[in-house]
């Protein structure tokens, strides 16, 4: 393995995998390792730097997979650890990287640990592993306190005994203990579990909300309080400085990559000091509306919070827990509350596509390191018309459909063919575990391979010229003042990115290169929506 620096993370284009929609390679309609490993060749055409794999390990699917049983076994629907293994040894045959998901913040109630709390006495050493309490009420039929799931419904749930345990997401998902050592020495042995079999990386699911105010004290759910009783608390500093020093023992430093949502971008840059997280996930650029305005003002935000800790910034458009961007980009409203849904049934799909394109071009050309979620590169749009029955996600459950929840950004990818399962799984095998649109012939990865116009061949061209661009990647970026509405920036000497998001169409300097644009020009002149990469003098 050749990298073209030991600090990749800091400039790489990185590909989410969400294993169970990716590629089915046993014929059972859910996507596996084999299904990744027969896929290596189609990533690394494609030109990316790392492969980031949402969790593969043992899990009732609760959640999605986010609900661990044991972080050290892969789930028998996805494969074997042997299988990972040979992935992972695969990938980096070819100069690919690999990121793995760990989740602090809670486990599955199939875990054994949690199985051995319910089975203890209140008070007992197994129970401190997670946040049993006494119930409030006459006879403690209350939860202990007025917490909500992120899912919908109480954070409490009571177990036979009277007792009441926390979970911030799904029941399923009893929260962890953080302050209790034995959490923390266990976490620190799964990441060199994996570091050892050669992962490049981790990712920190919900990596602000692992502790908790051991008061357990109320809070208005509609005002977010200051300090809050479990969202960004000082202790979470020292489980992260206890990673950091695990992934810098090897010779090869690991990376520590964190989901933090914060809206303080202060607070937020504290998780990428130098003896922490090596960069976190940019939700304020995920969920900005398409206008020229609120993109540079983001921007400048974003480089501005990580410039203080010399952590470099992150782009990122979509992922497994979000709107995908195609429809978000066709409706009215093209911001997302809070970085994660909305829903509206006026979409232009059309619009979507071509601000997809030129957003796409944003991302590449910004300072820092690009994800891409599965199917971004495909074009895929939001599946909004899944079934009832047919739906997974806990959320639309918990919430009776008043949340839409994940499955839309989760439908398994198309990759050849004209009907379903367009190549997810071998043909004549089980449907897919979410159902596929009948219109999605035309997104397969084969119906664009070939074709010079499409979403896959301009992510191929972008990443190939990305990487050839010494300008790109991590640096420094100078705006330019060039038409209202109008992003237009440089990259080292000669590169510049113009991003038109004006009503009207611009000129272009004359004496310009173009390298990449995502759409066709004419005479010279940069159409509505439409982003250009060019060699300038």
């Amino acid at each position: 393995m050749t990298p073209r620096t030991t600090d990749w993370w800091r400039h790489a284009a990185i590909y989410q995998v969400y294993p169970r929609s990716f590629a089915d390679g046993n014929g059972d309609g859910i996507g596996d390792l084999a299904g990744v490993r027969s896929r290596l060749d189609y990533l690394q055409h494609l030109g990316i730097e790392a492969i980031w794999f949402s969790p593969w390990y043992l899990t009732p699917m609760a959640d999605a997979g986010y609900d661990v049983t044991d972080f050290r076994r892969i789930d028998p629907r996805f494969g074997t650890l042997a299988e990972a293994e040979k992935l992972i040894s695969e990938a980096h045959e070819r100069d690919i990287r690999i990121i793995v998901d760990v989740v602090p913040n809670h486990v599955s109630n199939e875990h054994a640990w949690f199985t051995a709390a319910l089975n203890a006495e209140p008070g007992s050493p197994e129970r401190e592993l997670f946040w049993f309490r006494e119930g409030r009420g006459d006879d403690g039929e209350l939860p202990p306190n007025a917490w909500q799931s992120i899912f919908g419904g109480s954070a409490w749930t009571r177990v036979p005994d009277g007792q009441w345990y926390l979970h911030l997401f799904a029941p399923e998902q009893p929260d962890l203990n953080w302050r209790n050592p034995l959490v923390r020495a266990e976490y620190e042995d799964i990441l060199r579990f994996w570091f050892d079999r050669g992962v490049d990386g981790i990712r920190v699911d919900s990596a602000a909300m692992c502790s908790k105010d051991p008061d357990l004290p109320d809070y208005d759910h509609s005002v977010f309080p200051d300090p809050h009783p479990y969202v960004d608390l000082d202790e979470n500093h020292d489980i992260y400085r206890g990673w950091r020093a695990v992934a810098d023992s090897y010779s090869e430093p690991r990376a520590l990559i964190g989901e933090v949502w914060l809206a303080d971008p202060d607070r937020f840059a504290q998780y990428l000091r130098a003896d922490e997280l090596h960069s976190a996930f940019n939700f304020d650029f995920l969920g900005c509306s398409w206008d020229p305005t609120a993109l540079r003002t983001v921007i400048d935000q974003t480089l501005a919070a990580h410039v203080g800790v010399g952590a470099p910034s992150t782009w990122v458009l979509s992922n497994h827990d979000v709107t995908r961007h195609v429809t978000r980009y066709g409706r009215p409203d093209t911001s997302t509350a809070a970085g994660i849904r909305q829903y509206n049934p006026v979409v232009d799909e059309d619009l979507g596509r071509r601000r997809a394109r030129a957003a796409a071009l944003l991302t590449m050309a910004l300072p820092g390191a690009v994800y891409i979620y599965q199917g971004e590169e495909l074009g895929l749009p939001e599946v909004e018309d899944i079934p009832a029955h047919r739906r997974d996600d806990p959320i639309y459950h918990r919430t009776n459909g008043e949340d839409p929840g994940r499955d839309g950004c989760r439908v398994p990818l198309p990759w050849n063919g004209t009907t379903e399962p367009y190549g997810f799984s071998p043909d004549g095998a089980a449907s897919p575990w979410l159902p596929q649109p009948a219109t999605w012939a035309r997104l397969t990865a084969a119906a664009q391979d070939a074709d010079p116009h499409s979403m896959l061949t301009l992510y191929r061209q972008a990443l190939a010229r990305r990487a050839a661009e010494p300008a790109l990647g991590d640096g420094p970026m100078q705006w330019l003042d060039y038409a209202p509405d109008v992003l237009a920036f440089t990259r080292g000497e000669s590169f510049t990115c113009i991003v038109n998001l004006s009503a009207t169409p611009v000129q272009l300097p004359d004496d310009a290169q173009v390298l990449v644009t995502s759409q066709p020009l004419s005479q010279g002149v940069l159409p509505v929506d439409t982003s250009v990469w060019l060699r300038t003098a």
